[in-house]
């Protein structure tokens, strides 16, 4: 190798010995991938790269085939192409050279683009003015490289999405140029590439998704992928771009749902490997085998997908044969993929109220959950607490046995996590398990969170865990005996929260949640005095009776009528000391509101 990297660099060497080394070590790297290391670690990039400046067409092609070979394989990184500045736009010119150099350099950008920063990098060196004539080349290989080159630098991209909506060629759209090649005469790598961009350029919102192109075209093409004709790898690819391409659209779900039979379709998906029959069939297998758990990723995430909305959809998903044991089965597979793809699956499902009454009871849905949630990576227990948040809703039957397993202590840690979403799920679920709780659990999850944390989670940076937390609060303090109980032990310190939010800088939402905590605490029996002795707080009530906000208002209200009711003891002083403070003047003002609710409060 080093000699032929040699000779390949020598000025002095004629073109075609040079050319000849080129050829021969593309075909060693063609090999193994240890080939293509040992290649690597000979600096054979920048050779080759070097060879590029040559003025001889036949050695620069060769140059490009030998790179395009290397960049290919899986153990090139692919910052390799952009550590020098000058090589992509010395690529770009080299563009108009021939149908070699176009299919070459094609190849290498489709296969180096990875992420937005190189996104970044080919579309401002003129990445879709330089090859979009090429997706009307006369050779085949050309137009498919090219198109491999535009679902890449479009997927996630808005930049280059709504600037490929407005490109021509030859005075056609590229969208137009798109769906011609998703025609079905086309080679199936021709329609699943091209229904990729298309898809690109839906989610990034340069197509509408009622647009003709989408629903007509664009759909049925990617729903047709999925069907038994197709190979497996055309299968998994064309379930997992149409799952993208629904994700958050529910006409397109719904569309989806009733093409093709999809549903009863991708049930297909979960019968790999099939039973060998004859030793013939010992490739087939292990071709099946290498898939199995990619299409039974690809069919969980389409299943979300569909689901994500519509509850006709999700009963259908459900009824289709074994489906839940099959989620359960997928929660424990050792492919950390197909497990996150299943708990995606089971957390779309989880949205219906029905299905947790019934399926998801059934099966026992919540014991491999809290299996999965043990030790998993930042991603699955991302969704996965999502999924135990609605397990944990009152109506539930869930909720007893996930309560039994060391759920409050899972959660009271999640609520500890680095990771903001992990927090927010931690603190709904608490607020949900304590929706109606008896009072055993709900001293549990105080003593879990313990007061340092509450006030840690009081002062997070994000609304969200603040709005949650407030939530738990109010749920928390609901019933009498719970309120008088939880203050009675807890009550200094929630009453220096209250305070420490109706000071601070918080949206409106916020202060009317946590004026309804105070409502709340009003309504105990013992705990009311908590509230009489504090003449800070009282003040604050009063302030927020005369707020410009109606919502405010309203809720500082609600204190002031729990504290008032006439058949509880003490209540002729507690009128006094509020009569004092000024409280009925502002109460005649507000009966002459003009809005309806404050008058009648």
């Amino acid at each position: 190798v080093s000699r032929l990297l040699y000779l390949l660099q020598q000025e002095t060497s004629s073109t075609e010995l040079r050319t000849e080394c080129a050829v021969v070590l593309g075909s060693l790297a063609m090999g193994t991938e240890n080939n293509v290391k040992s290649l690597l670690d000979c600096h054979i990039i920048p050779a080759l790269l070097q060879g590029l400046l040559s003025p001889d067409l036949k050695f620069i092609e060769a140059c490009l085939r030998c790179l395009r070979t290397i960049f290919i394989s899986p153990v090139t990184p692919e910052d390799l192409l952009y550590t020098d500045a000058t090589v992509i736009s010395h690529l770009m010119a080299l563009l108009s050279r021939s149908r070699y150099t176009q299919e070459y350099i094609c190849q290498i950008f489709s296969h180096c683009c990875k992420g937005p920063d190189h996104q970044t990098i080919l579309f401002n060196h003129g990445a879709v003015q330089n090859i979009a004539h090429l997706l009307v080349s006369t050779s085949y290989k050309v137009r498919m490289q090219a198109l491999k080159c535009f679902s890449v630098l479009a997927f996630e991209n808005p930049q280059v999405s709504m600037t490929l909506v407005n490109v021509s060629v030859d005075g056609e759209l590229l969208p137009q140029i798109f769906v011609k090649m998703l025609q079905r005469d086309k080679p199936i790598e021709m329609q699943l590439t091209s229904a990729k961009c298309l898809t690109s350029m839906c989610r990034a919102g340069a197509i509408r998704t009622d647009d003709s192109c989408i629903v007509l075209k664009t759909l049925p093409c990617l729903v047709r992928m999925c069907s038994k004709e197709r190979l497996l790898e055309e299968r998994v690819e064309g379930a997992e771009t149409l799952a993208y391409l629904i994700e958050t659209d529910v006409e397109l779900q719904r569309i989806a749902s009733i093409t093709d039979h999809l549903i009863v379709m991708l049930a297909d998906y979960f019968k790999y490997p099939s039973s060998v029959s004859a030793i013939t069939d010992i490739k087939r297998l292990d071709h099946d085998l290498k898939h199995a758990h990619e299409l039974r990723q690809a069919a969980f995430k389409l299943y979300a997908s569909l689901g994500a909305n519509d509850e006709d959809i999700r009963k259908k998903i459900i009824e289709t044969e074994n489906m839940m044991d099959r989620i359960v089965n997928g929660l424990s597979e050792s492919s950390i993929k197909v497990r996150l793809a299943a708990v995606r699956c089971l957390h779309s499902l989880s949205r219906s109220v029905q299905q947790l009454r019934t399926s998801f009871q059934d099966h026992a849905v919540w014991k491999p959950l809290m299996k999965v949630l043990q030790n998993a990576p930042n991603e699955i227990l991302i969704v996965a607490s999502s999924t135990l948040c609605n397990l944990l809703l009152e109506f539930s039957p869930s909720k007893e046995p996930i309560l039994e397993s060391g759920a409050i202590e899972l959660l009271c840690s999640l609520t500890q996590s680095e990771n903001l979403a992990l927090r927010v799920n931690g603190i709904w679920a608490l607020m949900n398990m304590a929706f109606q709780a008896e009072q055993k659990i709900k001293s549990d999850i105080l003593r879990g969170l313990s007061t340092e944390q509450l006030f840690q989670l009081l002062s997070d940076s994000d609304v969200n865990v603040l709005m949650k937390t407030l939530g738990l609060l109010r749920n928390l303090l609901s019933t009498r005996p719970h309120i008088d109980h939880i203050m009675s032990t807890h009550g200094k310190q929630i009453m220096q929260a209250v305070t420490l939010i109706l000071e601070g800088e918080h949206n409106i939402e916020v202060k009317e949640q946590t004026l309804c905590i105070l409502a709340n605490i009003a309504d105990g029996t013992t705990a009311k005095e908590l509230i009489m002795t504090n003449d800070d707080i009282l003040q604050k009530i009063k302030y927020y009776m005369s707020h410009s906000n109606a919502k405010l208002q309203l809720a500082a209200m609600f204190c002031i009528s729990n504290l008032i009711w006439n058949e509880e003891e003490g209540s002729q002083e507690r009128q006094d000391k509020l009569r004092d403070m000024g409280i009925v003047d502002i109460l005649h003002k507000l009966s002459q509101s003009s809005d309806p609710n404050l008058c009648d409060k």
